[in-house]
């Protein structure tokens, strides 16, 4: 029980330096960060040959359960934060730094010393250095594939679990790991004896350990790291390729929003909302637009300033995109106007406008004024086969809607556009 709350104490020991050392970068070089890296990195080989302390489900050493993959969760931080540039440097770095000292000091010019006792007669242990270094070459070389290994799986999860960030690092970590321990103990077998007791209980506690800096990652992206997007410099390696696509697809995503909601924006309403509508002809599955203007809004901008109305707004794309559906894009294509595409047919999307517009009223309910919203609704039929006209028949009803009161959702009278459009999807699949 001591060495399992020893172990914890220690990650989380290692986590919070390093990570005080990233945070503070901009004032004192990321040079600090990874020289601090890279002196932990003798630590954990030294401490993963020699040093281990007995679990209840086997062997563990403090070098590989903690320090590598707490150094594993840093490089990819260092990834994620900043460019491949960057991220490669402590990698090679301490491959051909560990390299340098095998090739020069260890193998030729150690050897041709005449080595003076000590005081107390004591004589250094080339061979426990040569073993040492050895496995430090070793570690590294497959340190490189690891981090390989990490952003590409990264970068897979990204697809699929790009919200679910907490589940996209473990699954990364946990799987490199693996990989990482299976390699390491099979030298450390060879080399230094290793029973394989060593490797499950390594293996149990760097699960342990993805669990625990995963969750502490994430806690300090969500509290403490400074969100933003940035390009990486130049394309030469696969470091440098992969953090390329992953800051492009991120860029296109930041550039495609309204910088004041977080919406979709105009431009691309005009693409997406294309696609859709194509979509739509060619799969003969419904789509409807909704554009929802806000009443009265200049009044407010007047009366309560323009910081009052950029609220208004904010709350506004707050409540759309809660009541859109998984499938719904919501975009703002005005200063008051919004529109949502939205994969339901034309009666259903009326009922889901009056459902926004109710919601859009309660929300306003204890404000120094009313907020109402005024809707248009069309649906792709034989008669709007293009945005174009998807847009001009929606915006000519949400005209309607203002001009016979407002607080109201226009579609088409009794049904017919409903009626019209079931009718012509029928045709289509037939």
């Amino acid at each position: 029980m001591l060495n399992s709350f020893l172990l914890l104490a220690e990650a989380v020991v290692y986590f919070s330096v390093m990570v005080t050392l990233f945070r503070f970068r901009k004032r004192i070089g990321l040079g600090v960060f990874v020289c601090a890296l890279g002196v932990m990195h003798f630590l954990e080989t030294y401490l993963a040959s020699v040093f281990y302390v007995a679990l209840p489900f086997g062997m563990v050493s403090p070098g590989s359960a903690v320090l590598f993959s707490g150094k594993l969760v840093m490089l990819l931080l260092l990834y994620m934060k900043e460019d491949a540039a960057t991220v490669r440097q402590p990698i090679y770095g301490l491959l051909l730094g560990n390299a340098l000292m095998i090739g020069l000091v260890l193998v030729l010019l150690l050897r041709l010393h005449a080595v003076a006792p000590l005081p107390d007669g004591r004589l250094p242990d080339i061979g426990f250095i040569d073993e040492m270094g050895w496995l430090m070459v070793w570690g590294t070389t497959l340190l490189v594939i690891d981090a390989i290994l990490i952003i590409l799986l990264y970068e897979k999860l990204g697809r699929t679990l790009r919200k679910a960030r907490f589940v996209r690092i473990l699954v990364s970590v946990a799987c490199v790991l693996t990989f990482d321990q299976a390699g390491f103990f099979t030298a450390l077998h060879f080399v230094a004896g290793a029973p394989i007791a060593v490797f499950f209980g390594g293996w149990f506690a760097k699960m342990a350990a993805a669990l625990t800096f995963s969750a502490m990652l994430v806690a300090y992206l969500k509290w403490f790291e400074v969100r933003d997007v940035q390009m990486p410099r130049g394309l030469t390696d696969i470091f440098e390729t992969l953090t390329y696509r992953e800051r492009y697809e991120a860029l296109v995503e930041h550039v495609g929003r309204d910088g004041l909601t977080g919406l979709l924006h105009r431009g691309r309403f005009d693409a997406d909302g294309e696609a859709a509508v194509q979509a739509s002809l060619r799969t003969a599955r419904p789509l409807s637009l909704l554009i929802v203007d806000v009443d009265h809004f200049k009044s407010i901008n007047d009366r309560f300033g323009h910081a009052e109305g950029d609220k208004v707004l904010k709350a506004v794309a707050t409540v759309l995109c809660e009541a859109a559906g998984a499938e719904d894009q919501v975009f703002r294509i005005g200063g008051e106007e919004f529109a949502i595409l939205s994969s339901r047919p034309h009666s259903v999307a009326r009922l889901f406008g009056e459902s926004v517009r109710t919601a859009l009223k309660a929300s306003a309910a204890t404000s120094r004024f009313e907020l109402t919203v005024s809707a248009g609704v069309s649906t792709v039929s034989e008669t709007t086969q293009c945005l174009a006209d998807l847009f001009a028949l929606a915006d000519q009803r949400l005209y309607k809607a203002k001009s016979t009161g407002r607080d109201r959702v226009v579609g088409e009278p009794g049904g017919h556009e409903a009626d019209a459009a079931i009718a012509w999807t029928r045709s289509a699949q037939i």
